[in-house]
């Protein structure tokens, strides 16, 4: 049995636990949607999400041992697969056409991406030169990306894919240093490495966070294509994988990335808002004071508190 097929079983548990954090998260930003940092680490949903995010980053490093980054990040579109209708499931509406057609076009481009990667367990790590120069370069990338700006929900939700894919790559890189007995167990590319992984793995979480606030299938899906888009240019440039097929596997993995990103448009075009718990407390709120029912005043409602933002 290949490397790579060792790595489906636990990249596919993964998916599923990092679909209904996702879903988690979602729900809590439609509740909350000015919450800050310190109110969310009071809060238990929150830390329900980081605990199914723990879990599913933990099977996702034993996949990263067995395969390579550009067999490995691309299952996680199965976490697209789960979250879409298990976030409609739970927002009490069906998952539409458009939405349907959209994750079908998503994952029939990732799976095409899929078919062109293969290869042995991997072997080969990032220098500390390439792994700073690699942290450099995406800090400014997501820099760039988190600038106030139109779209911010999808311009996060791209910063938080490009930041996960990076952690992984990092990660790969700790997991292999570490299991090869070559060296030191604690070397001082190991933990510097390592540091890198905590801070883009959180990165990427507090982004993801921020872009759920406009919706779940639509950032998820921008999440779900950056992010082994990143990982793979990390490991084709300077880890030795390469595309299996010559010139046609490149032809089917850009056909891949085009099918991707058209599902990506039809998700970022179709996903509808969460509806309003409270819908009779909306409908009081539109009313002008003193227009209660049968001519009677209104209670005035008290306005809420402003929350600094994520």
């Amino acid at each position: 049995m290949s490397a790579a097929l060792v790595a489906v079983l636990p990249s596919l548990v993964s998916a599923v636990a990092y679909a209904a954090a996702a879903v988690a998260q979602e729900r809590l930003a439609a509740r909350s949607p000015g919450t800050g940092v310190l109110r969310l680490l009071g809060s238990g949903a929150w830390w329900w999400s980081v605990g199914l995010n723990a879990s599913a980053a933990l099977l996702h490093v034993v996949a990263l041992k067995y395969g390579p980054l550009t067999v490995v990040q691309p299952l996680g579109a199965l976490t697209l697969v789960a979250a879409v209708p298990l976030g409609a499931r739970l927002a009490g509406r069906r998952v539409t056409a458009v939405e349907w057609r959209g994750t079908g076009l998503t994952l029939l481009g990732l799976g095409a991406l899929l078919l062109t990667a293969s290869g042995p367990a991997p072997d080969d790590v990032l220098s500390v030169p390439e792994a700073l120069a690699v942290s450099g370069a995406t800090a400014a990338l997501i820099g760039v990306l988190s600038w106030p700006g139109a779209r911010p929900g999808l311009r996060h939700a791209t910063a938080s894919g490009v930041a996960s894919g990076v952690a992984s790559a990092l990660t790969q890189t700790v997991t292999v240093a570490v299991t090869d007995r070559s060296g030191p167990l604690l070397s001082a590319q190991v933990i510097g490495v390592a540091v890198l992984v905590a801070a883009f793995a959180t990165g990427g979480l507090l982004l993801a966070q921020t872009a759920y606030r406009g919706g779940l299938g639509a950032p998820l899906a921008v999440v779900t294509l950056a992010n082994p888009v990143a990982a793979a240019v990390i490991g084709l440039s300077l880890l030795g994988e390469r595309l299996q097929g010559g010139p046609a596997g490149v032809l089917l993995a850009l056909a891949g990335a085009g099918l991707a990103a058209w599902g990506v448009v039809l998700l970022s075009r179709a996903t509808p808002r969460t509806p309003d718990p409270h819908p009779v407390a909306a409908v009081l709120a539109l009313e002008p004071e003193g227009a209660g029912p049968a001519g009677t005043p209104a209670p005035r409602q008290p306005e809420p508190g402003h929350l600094t933002p994520l």
